[in-house]
């Protein structure tokens, strides 16, 4: 899978350079976090801040980077903005729950007790 210019994936095969960048932003602890609590439902900023235990400036800058990558989208309802996975993103749940996500390169996988903490 590589993301595309607005968002979109497409399945392509992943160089080692390729695969290594989208490792590295889901790497990233408080990425996979909010990644991670947006399998189960769309989250509002002051919900990541509660769920993930981080301050607002924090939680937002990592969820500019997750938009800016094509992983995560916000929709606009009235002065709150919720998040969720972006809808390319979501094809490629995998698993009876959507418990992972296989980007071609490899597949993450998020423990059941973590999904089910976050419903």
């Amino acid at each position: 899978m590589l993301l595309g210019r607005r968002g979109t994936m497409r399945r392509v095969s992943l160089t080692p350079q390729q695969c290594a960048k989208m490792l590295r932003l889901i790497g990233d602890n408080t990425r996979f976090r909010i990644v991670q609590t947006l399998l189960s439902r769309e989250q509002c900023v002051g919900d990541l801040v509660r769920i993930v235990k981080t301050s607002q400036p924090h939680v937002s800058h990592h969820l500019r980077v997750l938009r800016e990558a094509g992983l995560v989208q916000g929709i606009r309802e009235g002065q709150r903005i919720w998040y969720r996975l972006a809808p390319a993103v979501q094809e490629h749940l995998t698993g009876t729950k959507g418990e992972a996500l296989d980007f071609g390169c490899c597949k993450i996988s998020f423990s059941r007790t973590a999904l089910v903490a976050k419903s």
